[in-house]
């Protein structure tokens, strides 16, 4: 039996062998056909781990006759680079697969960059995070293009485990193992669109099967049993990580209760519940606002409970703050209009405070004109409490108004006041 493992074991030896990502390696793709022409261009791969990213590095260096190295740069020293680099000036041209590059260091990059540049280098970077936040603009412009990689299908992940049950060279092709296409589905499923970890499940299972008559028999138990957390990914602080939090934002706006859960959910498999909590408590001031202010207050609640409790248990709260803001009436007029106040700052649209707002509490306040304001607790007005017509704005920009209504809940009531207001004001 072999040493290493089925994933690692099960890798591509060229392009034809590639299973998935046919946007980026399809025959139809403008980089197949550059390298079945001969020309490989350097260029960075980027996705979640198990997606690809190592299998198209292989599959490209064994469709080409070039020589092939693989660094990964959080442990590769200056002195790697040199020696591949070296090996570059006797032999013409080599491939450099560096793994995790956005780690790369200024000092390996100084050592690379000029041989990537004159083409002596091609470099396939791969890494898990965002690279136009994470890589360096050196490697950045020096790649011909960022190759977004996907999941894998669960079609894409029952033929490659059918590939590994056939291949008698390097898979199980040459083991008995009696496997139904349910359970390959199954596998494929809890993989969660990762080749790496569809793999490593199918020879876990296999390893963990009884034998009868010198055959594995796989039963549905042991497959749920070993799949357990399989689909989870997203580690704190990384590119998937703020994904997540992104697309459980945008799914509450859309108030889309069955995604919100869904992806409230994994990142509490990742752990880090004060981002969470975090995320969750501004939702509730940009995307509800003024249409149900107090959803604040109850996302408050959940999520000081939710810190308090701890997970598990922190769910329960947290769970009900989603869909409450799901299902809530929605509003970012709050916001905008402070956005917009700010932006009219920064463009210059300032002024002198008007002479009546200013600090009058010192002896000589009157001298330096500060008097004239009307005091709006003095003046009733129906229910509202007191208002009095009097310009609060600087004389450059008064009139300007930053807050533009909607007419979406508890704002509704909200707006009729501020129109009503409004219509009180004398025309100066």
């Amino acid at each position: 039996m072999h040493n290493e493992p089925l994933a690692f074991r099960m890798r591509p030896r060229n392009l034809n062998e590639v299973v998935g990502q046919q946007h980026i390696i399809g025959k139809s793709t403008a980089l197949y056909k550059m390298i079945e022409n001969g020309h490989i261009p350097s260029i960075l791969l980027y996705g979640e781990p198990g997606i690809g990213k190592t299998s198209i590095a292989n599959a490209i260096a064994g469709s080409s006759k070039l020589p092939f190295f693989s660094l990964n740069a959080t442990h590769a020293g200056k002195k790697d680079v040199e020696q591949i680099v070296g090996e570059a000036r006797l032999v013409g041209k080599v491939i450099l697969f560096l793994d995790e590059i956005h780690r790369f260091n200024k000092l390996q990059q100084d050592t690379l960059l000029p041989h990537v540049e004159n083409g002596s280098v091609v470099l396939i970077g791969a890494t898990t995070e965002n690279p136009f936040h994470d890589v360096n603009p050196a490697i950045r412009s020096r790649c011909g293009e960022i190759l977004q990689l996907k999941r894998l299908t669960i079609e894409d992940l029952v033929q490659l485990l059918k590939n590994a049950l056939e291949d008698e060279e390097r898979g199980l092709g040459n083991v008995g193992i009696e496997i139904s296409n349910h359970q390959l589905l199954q596998i494929a499923t809890s993989a969660n669109g990762d080749a790496r970890k569809a793999l490593t499940l199918l020879e876990s299972v296999y390893f963990s099967s009884d034998e009868v008559d010198g055959k594995a028999i796989v039963k549905d138990d042991i497959i749920e049993h070993l799949a357990k957390r399989i689909g989870v990914y997203g580690d704190k602080g990384g590119t998937h990580f703020y994904n997540l939090l992104s697309a459980l934002q945008k799914s509450v706006r859309g108030s889309d209760t069955n995604a919100a859960l869904y992806y409230l959910a994994h990142l509490l498999e990742t752990g880090d519940l004060v981002a969470v909590c975090r995320r969750l408590l501004v939702m509730a001031y940009e995307d509800i606002g003024l249409a149900n202010p107090s959803v604040g207050a109850h996302v408050f609640a959940a999520t000081e409970s939710a810190k308090r409790l701890g997970l598990p248990e922190a769910r329960i709260p947290l769970a009900t703050a989603v869909i409450e803001m799901c299902l809530s009436s929605k509003s970012n007029s709050a916001y905008s209009a402070l956005d917009a106040a700010i932006k009219a700052i920064h463009e210059g649209k300032t002024g002198e405070i008007p002479s009546h707002l200013r600090d009058s509490h010192y002896a000589g306040a009157a001298i330096l004109g500060h008097v004239g304001y009307k005091y709006p607790h003095d003046s009733p007005i129906g229910t509202f409490g007191g208002w009095v017509d009097q310009q609060y704005l600087p004389d450059q920009i008064e009139g300007t108004e930053f807050y533009q209504p909607v007419h979406a809940g508890e704002e509704k009531r909200l707006a009729a006041i501020y129109e009503r207001l409004k219509s009180f004001k004398s025309n100066k």
